[in-house]
């Protein structure tokens, strides 16, 4: 503990010592991530998403990846709880019309979820079919 209060004393004594001024003066920011303009341009919201109908899936571009989600996905992913597996585990995705987890995500013969693929959401992203881009893409499978 003495030497946390010796640490914490310390900083404060360099801090105190650079002579620098907190800037209390507010002016606009700039953001430059994804497109520049200032915080407070207002612009028109984007339309919102649309996805496939029911049962249609959206197409892959190459192999191997992992397919989209074609709904929102704001399902609840915790310690505890995995939302999607409440329409996608092997036992209710029958009765839902679901798509199962593929046998690839499962460590057993039951359909457990294996541990490295529980946050579903780390490889498979929601796609709108009118999305807006955020950045140009000119990608082609071919």
């Amino acid at each position: 503990m003495k030497n946390v209060l010796t640490l914490a004393a310390l900083v404060m004594a360099l801090s105190a010592c650079s002579g620098q001024q907190a800037n209390t003066s507010a002016e606009p920011v700039n953001i430059s991530s994804l497109g520049k303009s200032e915080i407070s341009d207002i612009r028109a919201a984007d339309a919102m998403p649309t996805y496939p109908k029911r049962g249609k899936s959206i197409e892959r571009d190459f192999v191997h990846q992992p397919p989209m989600i074609p709904h929102k996905a704001d399902y609840s992913i915790t310690m505890k709880r995995n939302g999607c597996m409440s329409c996608h585990s092997w036992d209710k995705a029958k009765k839902r019309k679901a798509t199962p987890i593929d046998i690839s995500h499962v460590k057993d013969d039951k359909g457990t979820l294996n541990g490295q693929y529980y946050s579903c959401t780390q490889c498979h992203a929601p796609q709108a079919e009118n999305k807006q881009q955020l950045v140009e893409n000119d990608f082609s499978n071919k």
